[in-house]
């Protein structure tokens, strides 16, 4: 028979260590419920990540002297999101020492930013002492292929595990993201509802896709994918289907954008006013074109001169400031298309 032990969590998010011992008969594993040797120690002390999102728990109270039980007990494995937005760590089953299945944190995810998330566990001593700590994961945002809110954890080696929010996000008045969920508090098991704001801008780079950037400097960017969007004299239009588990077809998500158009330094941009009237530029190139009723066409393209299959029609008179010189660039070409963009001057 060869001795090994298993860990859980309890209901106050402390670990457990219970033995186990598992026979030379198939794959079955016994658990000893009998004899001197059979215990279950529930172990009071606190889980700490380190940078890599390794789980730790820093045991408080000594353990049995007959079982062999470090103060700091690693526990590796699969981090993942539960439909309950607590945290599960399924086990590595591979060179341990140690045997188990799945560990879940229950608590409330306090606050995220651009590469981090902030998840409050609440537990208790044997002497009934409550109190909350936090842990800090390490990483980036990024949207799925589902257009869902998904966290990648790091890990050593360049690995990473993804944390799923299976559920609908949704845009506030100031062009925020915002994720709301639900669930029972710790203790009086009364429902709450979190909202969790996700601060960035948007931006419009390819052909059915629009992203929303976090982080440029690490990758936090949201890229959705969607249909082909909308360009009006006042407003930037995107439908986006959200894939979640539980339901058959993609919940629709509008996005729109109101701002103004302007041709500045050969660029042709469109101007978001975010919160408290910080105002964010979506740079195009274009391919314009004089047409009829005093309006000018453009075919937009991105950053990099690619068609990104969307049309544009402005009226002379939003084209104010340096838009005039470009109308009368226009006029002097007789109506024949020029480029306004990063890379080209007209």
């Amino acid at each position: 028979m060869k001795t090994k032990y298993r860990y859980e969590i309890d209901p106050h998010n402390r670990l457990v260590v219970k033995e186990i011992v598992k026979k030379k008969k198939g794959k079955t594993v016994r658990f000893r419920k009998t004899g001197p040797a059979y215990f279950r120690k529930v172990l009071d002390g606190r889980f700490r990540l380190d940078k890599n999102n390794i789980l730790s728990y820093h045991v408080k109270a000594p353990a049995p002297r007959d079982v062999n039980i470090p103060h700091q007990v690693k526990l590796k494995g699969k981090w993942s999101l539960t439909g309950n937005h607590d945290l599960r760590l399924t086990l590595d089953k591979w060179g341990r020492q140690t045997f188990g299945d799945q560990l879940t944190l229950q608590g409330n995810i306090i606050d995220i930013n651009k590469n981090s998330i902030l998840f409050a566990v609440t537990t208790r001593t044997k002497e009934g002492v409550q109190s909350t700590y936090a842990l800090k994961f390490h990483g980036i945002w990024q949207a799925d292929k589902c257009n869902r809110l998904t966290f990648i954890a790091k890990k050593r080696e360049g690995k990473h595990d993804i944390l799923a929010f299976n559920g609908i996000w949704e845009i506030n008045k100031n062009y925020e993201i915002i994720y709301r969920y639900q669930k029972a508090q710790f203790i009086r098991k009364l429902k709450k509802i979190h909202t969790l704001t996700f601060k960035g801008h948007w931006n419009i780079k390819d052909k059915c896709r629009i992203s929303y950037i976090m982080d440029r400097n690490t990758n936090s960017v949201f890229n959705f994918r969607t249909g082909l969007g909308l360009f009006r004299d006042n407003y930037i239009k995107y439908e986006v289907g959200i894939g979640l588990s539980h339901r058959a077809k993609p919940v629709k998500q509008t996005i729109t954008l109101f701002g103004k158009w302007k041709i500045k330094n050969t660029r042709l941009i469109f101007e978001v006013e975010y919160e408290n009237s910080k105002v964010h530029a979506i740079i195009f190139g274009a391919e314009a074109k004089l047409t009829g009723k005093d309006t000018v066409s453009f075919k937009l393209r991105n950053h990099i001169n690619k068609d990104i299959s969307a049309n544009l029609k402005l009226s002379h008179k939003i084209l104010k400031g340096e838009g005039e010189a470009f109308i009368r660039s226009l006029k002097s070409k007789r109506e024949s298309a020029i480029f306004a963009g990063a890379a080209r001057k007209w």
